[in-house]
C-alpha cells in the first residue's frame, strides 16, 4: 500500500473508530446516567487539554508566548461565540436567560463550541498521522493506534457534551463523525504541504485546548453546583478524576509504546533519521519533525 493510501485509510478509520466507540460507550451507560457522565466529560476535556494538547502545543515549533496568547484568545473567542449564539436564541425563541428555572440543556451552545475545537484537534491529528507515515509505515501505524486510543475518552466526553447540550444521540453521533473527517483533510494537506502546515500546529492545538477548557469550566462545571449534597459532590469529584485518569493512562501506555517503536527504528537508521521527514516529491527538502501526539 502506498504512503498516501495508508494516510487516507488511517485517517478515515482512526476518526471513525474513536467516534463510534465513544458513542457506543455513551449509549451503553444510558440516558438516565447522562448527568453523571457530564462530570466524566469535564475530566476528559480538562485532562486532554492540560495533559495532552497544551504540552504538545508548547513542544511544537511555535513561540511559547504566542501559543499561550492563542489559548487566551481562543477562550475569549469562544466566550464571544457563546454570546452570539445566546443572543440569536433570545431574539428568535423563548430565552433561557429570562426563565425562573434553569433548563436541562443549553440549546446547543456548548455543543457547537466543542465541535469547533474538536475539528481543529482532528485536523492536527491528521497532520501527525501523515508525518509519521512519511517517515515509516510501521511508525505510522503505531502513531495512528496511539491517536485512536487517546481520542476515545475525549470523544466520549465530546459525545456527552453534545447530548447534554440538547442534541439527540443520532445528531451527536453524526456531528462527531463529520468533525472526524477533519483528520483526513489534515492528513491530505500534510502529505502535499507538510512544511507550511508545521508552523500552524501549535496554534491550532491552542485553539482546540481553549475550546475544551472553556466548555468544561464555563458551561459544564457551573451545572454541577446545582447539586450541593455531599454524596453528589463526592461522585462528581470521583468522575472528574476518572476522566483525567483515563487520559493520563492512555497517554502513558501509548507514549511508552511509541517511544519503544522509535528506538527500534533508530537502531537501524543513520543518526538524525527520525528528526526529519521528507516530502513525497523527489528531491524535496527535509522537513522538521512534528510534535508527537
Amino acid at each position: 500500500m502506498s504512503t498516501l493510501n495508508w494516510i487516507i485509510f488511517s485517517s478515515i478509520l482512526g476518526g471513525g473508530i474513536s467516534v463510534l466507540a465513544a458513542a457506543l460507550l455513551g449509549n451503553l451507560v444510558g440516558a438516565g446516567r447522562l448527568s453523571l457522565l457530564v462530570s466524566y466529560a469535564i475530566g476528559a476535556l480538562l485532562g486532554a487539554a492540560f495533559l495532552e494538547v497544551i504540552p504538545h502545543a508548547f513542544a511544537g515549533v511555535g513561540d511559547p508566548a504566542r501559543v499561550a496568547a492563542s489559548i487566551l484568545a481562543g477562550i475569549l473567542g469562544f466566550f464571544v461565540l457563546e454570546k452570539l449564539v445566546l443572543w440569536r436564541h433570545c431574539h428568535h425563541d423563548h430565552c433561557e436567560a429570562h426563565e425562573a428555572h434553569a433548563p436541562t440543556h443549553d440549546h446547543g451552545r456548548s455543543g457547537l463550541m466543542i465541535l469547533v475545537g474538536d475539528t481543529f484537534h482532528n485536523f492536527v491529528d491528521g497532520i501527525l498521522i501523515a508525518a509519521a507515515f512519511m517517515q515509516d509505515a510501521q511508525l505510522g501505524i503505531v502513531t495512528a493506534v496511539a491517536i485512536i486510543a487517546h481520542e476515545i475518552p475525549q470523544e466520549l466526553g465530546d459525545y456527552m457534551v453534545l447530548c447534554h447540550s440538547g442534541y439527540s444521540k443520532k445528531k451527536a453521533l453524526i456531528f462527531n463523525l463529520l468533525s472526524s473527517f477533519a483528520t483526513l483533510v489534515g492528513g491530505l494537506l500534510a502529505y502535499f504541504a507538510l512544511s507550511s502546515l508545521t508552523s500552524w500546529i501549535p496554534y491550532l492545538l491552542a485553539v482546540a485546548a481553549a475550546s475544551m477548557i472553556y466548555v468544561a469550566v464555563a458551561d459544564l462545571i457551573p451545572g454541577l453546583h446545582k447539586r450541593t449534597e455531599l454524596r453528589a459532590t463526592l461522585m462528581q469529584v470521583l468522575l472528574i478524576g476518572l476522566g483525567v485518569a483515563t487520559i493520563a493512562l492512555t497517554q502513558s501506555v501509548f507514549d511508552h509504546d511509541h517511544d519503544a517503536q522509535e528506538h527500534g527504528h533508530a537502531a537501524h537508521e543513520p543518526p538524525g533519521f527520525h528528526q526529519e521527514a521528507s516530502l513525497p516529491e523527489a528531491g524535496g527538502p527535509a522537513r522538521e519533525a512534528l510534535p508527537r501526539h
